[in-house]
């Protein structure tokens, strides 16, 4: 790369951030959604060109803090695997459908970690976290820019074992209760996703009640909706999606959404 170039370059993303920057406006015009789960909301799918486009009303609250453009990975769970999954479409496919507001993703997933790590106090030992305190801290700082729109979950493959989930559809509703109730959020719209649904790996009994959990979620906690995998394939792993069935789970989530927010303005 020439002299020339490389300082043209850098003025080109210079100007970028700056446009991303002047888009984040203050309180009510600001919104946010809590990204929270394990490995298929942080996102494994392999990031191409694409994904490294921001738009100019969709940010992402870095690791350290701050508020910056969004590009794929959101995630920063665990950074070699680490790339795109479903946030980055939903903020996207949110922000378009509502031009006068700037989506903010808040990133706390946590790469198999089970629902009994996401109360306070719980802990991951393969990654030395605690999901649940963690995500409060990253939420209640980000909260102090905008308004909390909604919690994005995508978890299940950890509990889907004889023992944990006969016990996981109580824990699930109590998860929503407590995020609602600390983030002073009660009506926050909560979406869960589907667990991938791979004909190389059938579900096992155990699995399937943890998916009953997710379907029957919004007849059983209000303001609560499902997004179907219906149809996604796999990276070859037959565990998480691959990059576009990350990005076709996003423009469902924010379909869920949508029709969410529909259903309150007729109320």
């Amino acid at each position: 790369m020439t002299w020339p170039t490389a300082v043209a370059t850098v003025f080109l993303m210079i100007c970028s951030w700056t446009a991303c920057q002047a888009e984040q406006p203050a309180g009510k015009e600001f919104h946010l959604f809590l990204l929270v789960g394990q490995s298929n909301m942080a996102g494994r799918g392999r990031v191409a060109e694409k994904d490294k486009r921001a738009h100019r009303r969709v940010l992402v609250f870095t690791q350290d803090g701050k508020w910056a453009p969004a590009v794929d990975p959101l995630h920063f769970d665990k950074p070699r695997v680490v790339g795109v999954g479903l946030g980055k479409t939903f903020g996207r496919q949110v922000a378009e459908a509502n031009p006068q507001v700037t989506v903010g993703l808040i990133p706390c997933a946590v790469g198999g970690s089970p629902i009994d790590s996401w109360r306070p106090g719980g802990f991951h030992a393969s990654t030395k976290t605690h999901p649940y305190d963690d995500a409060m801290k990253r939420a209640r700082a980000a909260l102090k820019d905008g308004q909390l729109k909604g919690i994005l979950w995508h978890q299940g493959e950890s509990d889907s074992k004889d023992g944990k989930a006969e016990v996981y559809e109580q824990k699930l509703h109590e998860l929503i209760a407590r995020f609602r109730k600390e983030l002073a959020a009660p009506n926050a719209p909560f979406i869960a996703g589907q667990m991938g649904q791979f004909k190389e790996r059938p579900w096992s009994d155990a699995k399937k009640q943890v998916d009953r959990a997710h379907r029957e979620l919004p007849d059983k906690v209000k303001n609560a909706a499902f997004a179907s995998s219906d149809g996604l394939g796999h990276k070859g792993d037959q565990v998480h999606f691959n990059a576009a069935g990350y990005r076709e789970l996003g423009r469902r989530y924010a379909k869920a959404y949508s029709q969410m927010a529909q259903k309150k303005s007729k109320e």
